[in-house]
């Protein structure tokens, strides 16, 4: 324990050193403090000069001078006196500069003349603090500048945005690719060696071509090959010579021996392409049998047998035998093995073979897409047929593609070691159900005594000879190969069930015995099901599991329904799915309730949709979980059904009654498809619901809409669901008559648009949010954009801002009272605790859920409640939002802990980073950004709440584009006269050069009155209305914050009532200062409107309004709080993105 000293003097000495020591300690502490607000080094360096000569022994005698670089900063009445310290320092860019410190008289010496060692310490530090901070601010701009030359790459480099929409591609295509892959030889050109005898011979007609392709038309096939005829071996010479064939065919009639003598020097010069030879009759071809040597530079013998097919099927064996090593390889493509040496069965079967099977995938393709190229495509998964003479060749082959096999078709008798053998098939037979004891065979003979071995053998058999031939290969394709409807049957083959898609498939699968399930399991029939329907993804994954690797039935069929479920979901996912009543809804998609566009906000909430499941956006947020809530639309049909099916245009047309059009709307029907639908998506829809407009312009790119149609929010927990069907048709009825309100048709007017060109979609989503008591609502909602036209400190415009607030998102979109922070910088505040205190949130929205019954003509809040902040302190959702206030010392704690003052500054979350948020948000912007290729906007909620993996979660609403043009026209104010200039901000918004205004609407400052600001808005109204009619724009100057609800801050207006402004000002009077916070809504109206904007500070000497010039002007109108002039000539109006300056001038 330390003991007082005994003489006073020493006692007192002590205590002044203490104090002194705690002076330049406090420096220390506000010049850190300062360079942590991350302010520009202009008003960091001007900060650091205030606050020091505290920290010295004699402040009122100490003045204080700082420079580096172009920077100079100095304390009232500075000069160089006798009594001075000075610290020298440099940058690491090279730059010095100086602190230095001097006394305004003499003082007793002390260690460094008056000074005290100390302080020289302490001019020592700071200037090391302020070094460290230079350095970093520098250090960040060399940074920057190396990402952004590393971002200009060479021509021909691939971007970081092409990187985005590749990946977009890939994942929106990721079961197309397979289908890319498949088949990647095609023939495309044949070359066709034939006297033209001949080919009428074989055809009869003229239309040779179009018979031998009829086969691609009648399937929908793609990559028609092109023929090329000639009639004789120097012809043929002379088109191989100019070009590549993929393969040549050779027709034989009456002579014999020409063909063949062709064949052979085609085939010394071109051995690589194929050569086939078709003949007119069976029996030139067993003549040629019995001369192997004369048909050695032959391919392949087919025979025509009057069937134009067999040009088709030569083809495809050709394409099949090419294909099949990549197609089994990439996507598990089945096998037909077909054993025939005779050319004259092969081309009589083969036709028939590959007709079947197109036919049979083709059918099953039309039933499971809609979409015709995806058909066109998936096609391409057929089974591969491949075909072998000899026992060799088909053992070869067989144990090549074993894991493949579909089925095998064989001949009895064919060569084996050479020796024409009369059992060949039976003993391929028996090898094969060796190695796969389940694959359906069958052995085609024309010898009728063949079926009885067959039966014994337990395999399938078919006389070549049969007049139903046909129609037997389609009935084993069916049955035993994939096709068709999926047979399940119990363990002895019988039949039990059928299921004809991929849900009734998945229904059954739960509930067939399990004899029945290994019965399948066992004979691999799942997987081979589902490759047939060309479900390759699920097949590939379900392909390798045998039932050995399973304990049980049981495990069995739960690892099937698992696998099944997570490929339908992960195909549904990030994508538009019609409505089912068998379908899962959940986050990862959106439900169709209706055909027709989607209009705006849709097309955005399927963008976002897309977005949030396409890309793996959580890698650059990894802390918390980014989602959106569950979403259905109803198209834009079922609006233009609507009007027309209860004639409501004839009504709507006639009245100009809001409220009688909104009952004439309300006692109008649905159409009863949807009304079904809505029953059964409220039966999955639990929480409350925002039924929200999309207009087919709405929120797109060139036409601004935003606000402008209703929103409705309805409890959606009645007891009764006819009550809860009831409310949400009855919200889309008034979501329709929005479209008629007295704003809408002003708005629509005043850009020129007519009423009938609107077609209005509907969105039905979940509330994010948790139930508190009787009311539902998100911890937090916000805006944010990725452009901000009010940066402060080293914030750059490109940082973009953001606006949250708790509580539903209606609040922040209006206009109230949000706190705005940037999310790069999101510590980084420009308010004084004075003005958190006064603009800090004092209520909020939420769903009233005691509100059973609502009256949805009370507007947009029938369904609810403006609560006072300390209700959401009661219900425990304040605590990371707010902080107190300390009166004693002027400061805020974060946390409700302490009594005091409640200002909702979300410093829990911002500073101290309860949840990532600020990070997310720049994420999310970056992203869409980058998708949208324009500087964006969106909306969010955030659920506090955490889950399983304590992670919270962050709800995507709604993005829309910002636009204007910030690059492209420059100001120069030295060029200008400055004293015509009536108008000059550097804190503007938009671009371009205007010569064609001449109306000015003012405020009068000298009667402005605070109090009566919604009396302004009804004057701006009516002004804004003659404006109209005379069909001129004007530039408005009014003070506050345009387009707020909240009366007290800015003139509440809507953007009707003042939409012919084409620049707009905003100016502060005593106690009615700017804080630059907008209305999301009105806000983007005015960029995309292309509307100048701007502030101007009262008593800035950068910035100016010529109010006696204004006043100097003839009125054209005046009301109490207004005054309209017309200029002789219209104002020249000069705006600049880049600078963020507007010039208006009277020239």
């Amino acid at each position: 324990m330390s003991q007082t000293p005994a003489n006073p003097e020493d006692f007192y000495k002590l205590l002044a050193q203490n104090k002194e020591r705690l002076k330049e300690l406090a420096a220390i502490n506000q010049a850190i403090a300062i360079i942590k607000e991350g302010k520009s080094i202009q008003d960091t360096l001007h900060q650091l000069c205030l606050i020091l000569p505290d920290a010295w022994q004699f402040p009122e005698n100490t003045i204080v001078h700082i420079k580096y670089s172009k920077y100079e900063f100095q304390t009232s009445g500075f000069r160089v006196t006798p009594w001075c310290q000075r610290q020298e320092f440099e940058t690491i860019d090279g730059e010095f500069g100086f602190v230095e410190v001097c006394y305004t008289r003499e003082f007793p010496e002390e260690h460094e003349g008056p000074f005290l060692k100390e302080e020289r310490d302490l001019i020592v530090n700071i200037t090391n603090i302020l070094t460290g901070y230079l350095n970093s601010v520098k250090g960040k701009d060399i940074i920057k500048e190396v990402k952004i030359s590393q971002k200009r790459k060479p021509e021909g480099e691939t971007s970081a945005s092409k990187q985005l929409l590749q990946r977009f591609i890939n994942q929106h295509n990721v079961d197309r690719d397979i289908y890319h892959d498949l088949m990647p030889f095609k023939v495309k050109e044949i070359l066709l060696i034939s006297t033209l005898y001949d080919a009428y011979s074989i055809e009869k007609e003229d239309r040779l071509t179009d018979n031998i392709l009829g086969e691609y038309s009648k399937l929908s096939l793609s990559t028609v090959p092109r023929i090329t005829g000639v009639s004789n071996l120097d012809e043929a010479l002379e088109k191989l010579d100019e070009k590549y064939f993929n393969m040549i065919i050779i027709m034989m009639g009456a002579d014999t021996q020409s063909p063949l003598e062709m064949s052979k020097r085609i085939k010394s010069e071109y051995s690589y392409i194929p050569l086939y030879l078709l003949v007119n009759n069976s029996i030139i071809v067993n003549e040629m049998e019995k001369s192997p040597v004369a048909i050695s530079s032959i391919d392949k013998v087919f025979v025509w047998n009057g069937d134009p097919k067999v040009f088709f099927t030569m083809i495809k064996l050709l394409e099949d035998k090419v294909n099949i090593e990549n197609d089994t390889r990439i996507a598990l493509t089945r096998v037909i093995l077909l054993v025939e040496d005779s050319p004259k069965y092969y081309s009589r079967y083969l036709p028939l073979l590959y007709s079947s099977v197109l036919e049979q995938t083709k059918r099953v393709i039309d039933d499971v897409s809609t979409d015709d190229l995806y058909k066109v495509l998936r096609i391409r998964i057929r089974p591969k047929i491949i075909l072998a003479g000899t026992y060799e060749e088909a053992i070869d082959l067989f144990t090549r593609y074993k894991n493949f096999m579909l089925c095998l078709i064989s001949d009895v008798k064919f060569y084996k070691n050479n020796v024409l053998d009369d059992n060949a098939g039976l003993q391929l037979v028996t090898h094969v159900r060796k190695e796969l004891p389940s694959l359906p065979v069958i052995i085609q003979s024309y010898e009728q005594t063949k079926e009885e071995m067959a039966f014994k053998m337990k395999v399938s058999f078919i006389n070549k000879n049969s007049e139903s031939l046909m129609q037997e290969i389609k009935s084993f394709l069916s049955n035993y190969l994939g096709f068709g409807d999926f047979v399940f049957r119990d363990a002895i083959g019988n039949p039990i069930a059928i299921a004809s898609t991929m849900e009734e498939f998945e229904r059954e699968l739960r509930i067939i015995p399990d004899d029945s399930l290994l019965y399948h399991a066992q004979k691999n029939h799942f997987s081979m099901w589902l490759a047939a329907r060309g479900e390759i993804q699920v097949a590939r994954i379900i392909h390798p599991s045998t039932i050995e690797d399973f304990s049980g039935p049981n495990d069995i069929r739960e690892y099937l329904l698992i696998t099944l479920k997570k490929y339908r979901q992960e195909k549904r996912k990030g994508k538009i799915v019609g409505f089912d009543t068998a379908w899962e809804v959940d986050e990862s998609n959106i439900v169709s309730l209706a055909d027709g566009s989607f209009g705006g906000k849709g097309r955005g909430l399927s963008f976002i949709n897309t977005l949030i499941h396409t890309f793996d956006i959580s890698q650059y947020t990894p802390n918390i979980n980014l989602r959106t809530p569950r979403t259905s639309i109803i198209g834009a049909n079922e609006y233009e059904c609507f009007m027309m099916k209860n004639n409501l245009y004839e009504k709507v047309f006639s009245s100009s009654n809001y409220l009688q059009i909104q009952k004439y709307f309300l006692e109008s029907e649905l159409s009863d498809q949807l009304q079904i639908r809505l029953d059964r998506l409220l039966q999955i829809y639990h929480r409350p619901l925002a039924i929200r407009s999309s207009g087919l312009l709405e929120d797109s790119m060139m036409q601004p809409f935003a606000g402008i149609f209703e929103t409705y929010i309805v409890p959606n927990n009645h007891p009764d669901k006819h009550v809860r069907l009831k409310q949400a048709m009855d919200a889309i009825k008034l979501v329709y008559a929005s479209v008629f309100s007295d704003t809408a048709r002003g708005y629509i007017k005043a850009i020129n648009y007519k009423i009938e060109d609107e077609r209005m979609a509907v969105i039905i989503q979940e509330v994010v949010g948790n139930t508190f008591g009787n009311y539902y609502y998100p911890h937090i909602s916000g805006v944010a954009q990725s452009y901000n036209y009010y940066p402060f400190g080293h914030i750059q415009p490109e940082d973009g801002f953001a606006n949250i607030a708790v509580g539903l998102g209606k609040y922040v979109v209006e206009g109230e009272r949000a706190y705005r922070f940037c999310p790069k910088y999101p510590t980084l505040i420009n308010y004084t605790n004075a003005d958190l205190i006064k603009n800090s949130q004092v209520d909020f929205f939420a769903v009233d859920l005691s509100k059973h019954e609502i009256n949805l003509l009370e507007g947009d809040e029938a369904g609810l409640a403006r609560l006072q902040m300390y209700e959401s302190e009661q219900h425990g959702t304040l605590k990371h939002s707010a902080s107190v206030y300390n009166l004693e010392n002027n400061s805020l704690t974060p946390g409700l802990s302490q009594p005091g003052p409640r200002v909702v500054n979300f410093a829990n979350i911002l500073k101290y980073n309860y949840v990532p948020l600020a990070q997310t948000i720049q994420v999310v912007l970056d992203v869409v950004k980058e998708a949208l290729g324009v500087a964006c906007e969106i909306e969010f909620a955030v659920d506090l709440n955490r889950d399983t993996n304590y992670k919270s979660s962050f709800f995507l609403l709604q993005i829309k584009p910002m636009l204007g043009n910030t690059q492209d026209y420059r100001v120069d104010l030295t060029s200008i006269d400055m004293s015509k200039v009536i108008l000059l901000s550097k804190n503007g918004m938009g671009n371009g050069y205007l010569n064609n205004i001449s109306d000015i609407v003012f405020i009068k400052r000298e009667v402005f009155d605070k109090s009566m600001t919604c009396e302004m808005a009804i004057e701006l109204d009516e002004i804004n209305g003659k404006l109209i009619e005379l069909n001129r724009r004007c530039l408005l100057i009014g003070p506050g914050r345009w387009g707020t609800r909240d009366r007290w801050i800015g003139i509440p207006v809507t953007w009707p009532q003042i939409s012919q402004a084409k620049i707009i000002v905003e100016t502060s009077f005593d106690d009615f200062p700017l804080d630059a916070s907008y209305g999301s809504h009105f806000f983007h109206n005015v960029i995309s409107m292309n509307v100048g904007y701007c502030s101007v500070q009262d008593g800035d000497i950068n910035a100016k309004v010529a109010w006696d010039v204004l006043n100097s002007y003839p009125v054209e109108t005046e009301t109490r709080f207004f005054k309209h002039i017309q200029l002789p000539k219209p104002l020249v109006v000069r705006m600049d993105g880049r600078q963020r300056l507007i010039v208006a001038s009277i020239e």
